[in-house]
């Protein structure tokens, strides 16, 4: 197991999940389960004859997980339910769907994500120019070709934990614009109580800058349930950052108390998605709101890996609820603006806006360019270092 330590969640968060009694966490059972290595099958191919695979992950009681080595991506997760399991995540049936133009489902972005205001930084004296995927004006999730859209190779195995897939990929020094050779993993591993890990690490032969991401949209109803205004809502998180029109933070830390971003555990109810959206303020240029696209300031956060509740998702027409925990500062909501029902998802199903939520644990967007700045969290990666970004996805059902 990871060194890294769960920590007791707040009592007023476990009222609003209402799914413990007398403060008592779910911890993962100690009795032995019959687990198996990691189904692989074909998945599609390039045009180039490289091939892409499927990497099934599944454990007793109907927990299913399945990935593909590009992007390497969560194209699905099954939870238990009485339709013989429900996908709670959005993506794509084939491949195509995943190489063509796509909001990042599933996907690990870097090398470093989020947004970087007009795709420049500078480190050790020396002003770096990145992709400027972003409005033409900003980087965005690591660039034209990010690790979304990498081919990472595949180790698949057994742990005592349970079932995984490690992923690695490397990017040359200049790829995006980053400076220094960088070499990434992520293992994804499913546990016999249905909980997803998703850890990262990456290592660099010069000074860089890294901030991985994993981008799934959830839809604990299911994804071709539609919109997840109905979801509830809880983040440990004190405080904010506002962002400007082009969704750059200010560099302001505002607290959430008195404004729609208050998520707290604390409530007497839980923010429900669809009152947040109605109550956002316009932009700037007067247009309303399309939804909530924010980093939250993980409150008691320290650097020292351990983990800790970052957020609560609950759905309760099904009742299910996941939570979030990470060892990272803060954690991005996001609640699908930009679907617009283009996209043809699985089984057919149109993507409309708000059809998904997304929540990123990692270091704040833009942090780059508020290095030294006082609360601002450092992504500078050093030769003999290793960037280490845990994130537990934990699930029940009432």
């Amino acid at each position: 197991m990871p060194s890294a330590v769960i920590l007791t969640l707040l009592p007023a968060f476990l009222a609003f999940a209402g799914e413990v009694a007398g403060g008592d966490v779910a911890v993962p059972s100690s009795g032995a389960v019959q687990m198996r290595e990691p189904d692989v099958s074909a998945f599609g191919k390039f045009p180039d004859g490289r091939e892409v695979h499927r990497y099934t992950l599944e454990v007793p009681g109907g927990w299913r997980a399945t990935l593909i080595d590009y992007g390497a991506i969560l194209t699905s997760f099954r939870v238990p339910s009485d339709e013989g399991g429900t996908d709670v995540v959005l993506g794509f049936d084939g491949l195509d769907g995943y190489v063509a133009k796509h909001p990042y489902f599933g996907a690990i972005c870097g090398r470093c994500s989020n947004r970087i205001a007009e795709g420049a930084f500078s480190l050790d004296g020396r002003r770096f120019t990145l992709a400027k995927n972003d409005q033409e004006r900003h980087h965005l999730h690591g660039g034209v070709a990010g690790f979304d859209k990498k081919l990472w190779k595949a180790t698949p195995g057994l742990s005592d934990k349970g079932p995984f897939v490690e992923f690695e990929t490397e990017s040359a020094a200049g790829d995006e614009g980053y400076p220094g050779r960088l070499v990434a993993t992520v293992r994804y591993t499913l546990t016999p109580d249905g909980e997803l890990w998703v850890e990262m690490t990456a290592t660099t032969d010069a000074p860089t800058i890294v901030n991985l991401v994993h981008h799934s949209y959830w839809n604990l109803a299911g994804h071709r349930s539609g919109s997840v205004e109905g979801h509830e809502i809880s983040v440990v998180a004190d405080r904010y950052l506002p962002v400007d029109a082009g969704s750059i933070p200010t560099g302001e830390f505002q607290p959430v108390e008195g404004t729609p971003f208050d998520f707290r555990p604390e409530r007497p109810l839980p923010a429900r998605l669809a009152d947040v959206i109605r109550d956002l303020p316009a932009h700037s240029s007067g247009r309303p709101a399309a939804g909530v696209d924010h980093n939250f300031i993980l409150r008691g956060w320290q650097a020292d890996g351990a983990l800790r509740t970052a957020a609560l998702l609950r759905d309760p027409t099904s009742g299910r609820s996941l939570e979030i925990l990470t060892d990272q500062p803060g954690i991005q909501v996001y609640t699908g603006n930009y679907l617009d029902g283009e996209l043809e998802g699985k089984e057919g199903q149109r993507y409309e806006r708000h059809a998904g939520v997304c929540l990123e644990t990692q270091a704040y967007p833009d942090s780059v360019n508020h290095q030294g700045e006082a609360g601002w969290p450092s992504v500078r990666l050093d030769p003999g270092s290793t960037y280490r970004h845990t994130m537990v996805h934990r699930f029940r059902q009432r």
